[in-house]
């Protein structure tokens, strides 16, 4: 087992892209075009011919490099095939030194425990699309098919394939109030969204009063029989009136039947978490790690 760190320019992207092609819990996060896009610097450990990757996602404050989890990006961590928790915890001691501080997220295929690290567990919320829609809406709890029938009633207008600024303006408001992400890390998605778009690899949904109010809306992106529920925003007006449900009940409706995971990125939030599993989503659960090996006297800042 030989893991090299390769700094960003040493990357064979090729041969990376082709890694998270194949492997067994590739994401669309691992995409060198998704790391290009999302993170502020990355570079990489590589395990024999990429046979298995790690990208390192990592920024420097004050001469301290540290490693980060980028805005959009669920989870990154180890991809490949026949992973196992020897494997895993070989690439996180192959990490450079110079990394003295880590907040990152692993993927569900690195969900081991290790002696020689701390992981802490994390949850996602997952729903199987490979059955019909009277057979998932059976699931539906009943606040659920509620929403969706006052939804109904209002007679709302849900367009697919919207422009994607519309759905970032609605995001955007509500970030505003939490300060979770930076209006460039919304440039930085826009322009994402719209090179997987030409690639058919991204779709956007919203809903719309008869007056062309947007209530709610969503990004999806697409991969590796995969459906990210990515981006969403919702109008404090739509909130009441099952405006998200509508639309993911809509998304549903459009692809039940085909061999498809809709991914809800979350939730350890738990009104989130109760939110996705009155679809009938299954939790699917995963690692992070927070790693602090800054020196003393600036140590206690990241505890």
């Amino acid at each position: 087992m030989v893991i090299t760190y390769l700094t960003y320019k040493q990357v064979d992207k090729k041969k990376w892209d082709a890694c998270i092609d194949n492997a067994s819990n590739g994401l669309i996060y691992g995409y060198s075009f998704y790391l290009d896009s999302m993170a502020k610097n990355w570079d990489a450990l590589v395990l024999n011919d990429y046979e298995a990757v790690l990208p390192l996602t990592w920024n420097k404050k004050y001469a301290i490099y540290y490693l980060y989890q980028p805005p959009f990006t669920a989870c990154l961590g180890i991809f490949g095939n026949k992973l196992n928790a020897e494997t895993v915890a070989a690439f996180l001691k192959a990490i450079p030194s110079k990394f003295s501080y880590w907040d990152i997220y692993f993927n569900p295929g690195n969900f081991f425990e290790l002696k020689e690290f701390t992981l802490y567990e994390r949850m996602n919320y997952v729903l199987p699309l490979n059955y019909s829609y009277e057979n998932i809406y059976t699931r539906y709890r009943d606040n659920i098919k509620r929403n969706i029938k006052k939804s109904e009633k209002l007679n709302f207008i849900i367009n697919k394939n919207i422009a994607v600024a519309e759905v970032i303006l609605l995001a955007e408001e509500q970030a505003k109030k939490i300060n979770a992400v930076a209006i460039k890390d919304f440039d930085q998605f826009k322009t994402l969204y719209q090179l997987l778009y030409k690639k058919e690899k991204a779709t956007t949904y919203g809903v719309y009063t008869k007056e062309r109010q947007l209530l709610a809306a969503a990004v999806f992106l697409f991969s590796h029989n995969r459906a990210y529920y990515i981006l969403v925003g919702n109008h404090p007006d739509g909130k009441t009136l099952g405006a998200s449900h509508a639309i993911i009940n809509v998304f549903i409706k459009d692809h039940a039947g085909q061999n498809i995971i809709l991914d809800f990125e979350g939730s350890d939030i738990k009104s989130l978490a109760f939110f996705y599993s009155s679809f009938g989503a299954v939790e699917e659960k995963y690692s992070a790690i927070k790693l602090n090996r800054l020196p003393a006297p600036l140590k206690w800042f990241k505890k």
